[in-house]
């Protein structure tokens, strides 16, 4: 798990060569053996608290980021798929997308839960937006983003009307300009959406990518990066007008997209995690990390500067397919080289 494969392109999209060694280079430091059961998705990061908040399937882990103890277990959840934190009211908020679809309200000091809200079915991607101080979560099959105070009543309380998309929405990110950028899957677009008019006021096209489902932004440069599935490329869009600004190609099944200190982030299934770069506004793949099978997804420890990365061993069963061995749930902790 520790090993570490470069490929460092020297003929780049844009023409030029990036100076590497002016970079960190990325390596698995360590391996936390977790266990449990379930599947995952999203995972969240709170660099204050070093706390690692695992969504799998039924039940949401709360993980020491540093030592890999599992601090408590938040149970539950139908089809749990991300986790929003909003410090300072002291609360989290998991998506759950089974069922008709809910939002689980949690204490962030003890865990326990508070309360579940009634949401869309396919409750997704999720996050809290400390401008506008909403939580926002996104439905696919609804297609809609939904929104609510994260002072809420955990008991009685009634997200907002939903606003209409006209995809079905993925993941999300938010700028402090009050606009809200939202991967549409289906229609291989972006929809920007002003939140306080709650209206979408433009949809863009992700080609030369498609299907998209990460994203991260760059509030100050006004970016936003995009994890495409097929065909298979991290985009690079400009939030003022939707205009693609590069397209890098990057392994299959995307599924994450991070951002440390300009670098840019993406995790695959296939065990890898592409890490890009800019200089003077061009974009280039500068290195790729063997990661695990699975390790589609991640988290970002932004103090600590370290990437959080389930994987899991796996077997092929009778039927062809691959399958989770029991027991092996692991997170990855990826980290400049020689850092510790």
């Amino acid at each position: 798990m520790s090993r570490i494969t470069l490929a460092v392109w020297p003929l780049l999209l844009s023409g030029i060569c990036l100076p590497v060694l002016a970079q960190p280079a990325w390596e698995v430091l360590k391996t936390f053996p977790i266990g449990g059961q379930g599947g995952w998705d999203y995972l969240t990061v709170d660099p204050q608290t070093h706390r690692l908040y695992v969504p799998r399937t039924t039940h949401t882990m709360v993980i020491d980021a540093q030592s890999g103890k599992v601090i408590a277990d938040i149970p539950g959840q139908k089809n749990a798929h991300g986790v929003a934190l909003a410090p300072a009211a002291r609360r989290g908020f998991i998506s759950d997308g089974g069922g008709d679809g809910a939002i689980v309200i949690f204490d962030l000091k003890t865990n326990a839960v508070l309360g579940s809200l009634s949401a869309m079915p396919d409750a997704d991607g999720i996050i809290y937006d400390s401008v506008s101080d909403q939580v926002l979560v996104v439905s696919g099959r609804g297609k809609a983003l939904m929104s609510f105070k994260p002072d809420i009543d955990p008991k009685t309380g009634k997200i907002e009307a939903p606003i209409a998309l006209r995809g079905e929405p993925e993941f999300l990110a938010a700028d402090p300009a009050g606009r809200v950028y939202i991967n549409l899957m289906d229609t291989h677009e972006v929809a920007a959406v002003d939140l306080k008019n709650r209206k979408v006021i433009a949809n863009w096209p992700v080609a030369p990518g498609g299907l998209p489902v990460g994203m991260a932004i760059d509030t100050k440069n006004e970016r936003i990066f995009i994890g495409c599935r097929g065909p298979q490329k991290l985009i690079v869009m400009s939030t003022k007008n939707g205009q693609v600004l590069a397209d890098l190609p990057i392994g299959e099944s995307v599924d994450a997209i991070k951002l440390i200190d300009g670098q840019v982030f993406a995790s695959t299934a296939g065990s890898q995690l592409f890490v890009a770069g800019e200089t003077a506004g061009k974009y280039a793949m500068m290195q790729t990390v063997k990661t695990g099978e699975g390790a589609r997804t991640m988290g970002v420890d932004s103090a600590s500067k370290r990437i959080y990365l389930p994987a899991a061993e796996y077997e092929t069963g009778s039927n062809g397919r691959r399958a989770q061995k029991p027991n092996t749930f692991m997170i990855l902790v990826v980290g400049p080289r020689n850092a510790e």
